[in-house]
């Protein structure tokens, strides 16, 4: 079940809805999650009602058709309109998905729009992500060598770049993340499987000379074992990625190096 995280101290209220489009023959049902910090109210559904005709085929060109034409005050993030910025990513009709590349003709009957569950929230659509980041920069995402530098670049074969395939794809929107029910509930401690997808990602990379420190720093009760294999993370990415897989791999890499 999704878990939407609500203001310290408040409930959620019956929100405002706005009149329909006159004349329109194609009307759609929109119920979108609002919270502003800065009135004093608490978070609330409004509806709105789009004459699809005149609207693009995704999510997102609902949300700004929204609003553009009805309701300038809906706050929410987006940036690409491609699904690689990962910007846009929210729960939609109970999935975490990348507004952008959600068709509107993949859900049926009203449209229902939320913040990513679980995390705070900023403000509408927008969920407070610094510690969902800071745990990224804890993994060292990037290459890490101790050899000198090389006068060009640093070679691989073909052979090991396709080891990377299914992870370099991540965009860092944390719709897996926010999915995991373990990281609902150890997100404090737990790295959650965007960071540890990441993570791997580095551990096999045939240039990084710094896999013994890597694995060294996810030895930890909480980093790395609270991944449950639940696989709502691999269900829910928007890229078709395999986090929890990732994850196996290096629980598998701790095994064989105790030996």
């Amino acid at each position: 079940m999704v878990q939407f995280s609500l203001p310290k101290n408040s409930r959620m209220t019956t929100g405002k809805t706005w009149p329909k489009p006159e004349g329109a023959a194609n009307v759609r049902k929109f119920k979108i999650y609002r919270w502003n910090p800065d009135d004093g109210e608490n978070p609330r559904v409004d509806t709105y009602f789009l004459d699809m005709d005149t609207c693009g085929p995704m999510v997102l060109d609902a949300l700004i058709k929204i609003k553009n034409e009805i309701d300038p005050t809906l706050t929410f993030r987006r940036s690409c309109r491609e699904g690689i910025c990962g910007s846009c990513a929210m729960n939609i009709d109970g999935i975490n998905t990348l507004a952008c590349i959600y068709g509107m003709d993949e859900i049926k009957g009203d449209v229902a729009i939320y913040p990513l569950p679980h995390m705070p929230v900023i403000k509408d659509l927008i969920p407070d992500l610094t510690h969902f980041y800071a745990q990224h920069a804890s993994i060292m995402p990037w290459l890490e060598t101790k050899t000198n530098r090389p006068a060009k670049e640093w070679k691989q074969s073909i052979e090991d770049r396709k080891k990377l395939d299914g992870l370099y794809e991540c965009v860092m929107c944390a719709s897996c993340s926010t999915s995991c029910p373990s990281y609902w509930w150890n997100g404090d401690r737990y790295l959650g499987p965007a960071a540890l997808l990441h993570a791997y990602r580095w551990i096999i990379d045939s240039r990084d000379e710094a896999t013994p420190e890597r694995l060294d720093q996810l030895e930890d009760p909480f980093k790395l074992y609270r991944c449950h294999t639940i696989m709502n993370c691999a269900k829910t990415c928007p890229k078709g990625l395999n986090p929890a897989k990732a994850i196996s791999h290096i629980k598998q890499m701790m095994v064989e190096r105790s030996v």
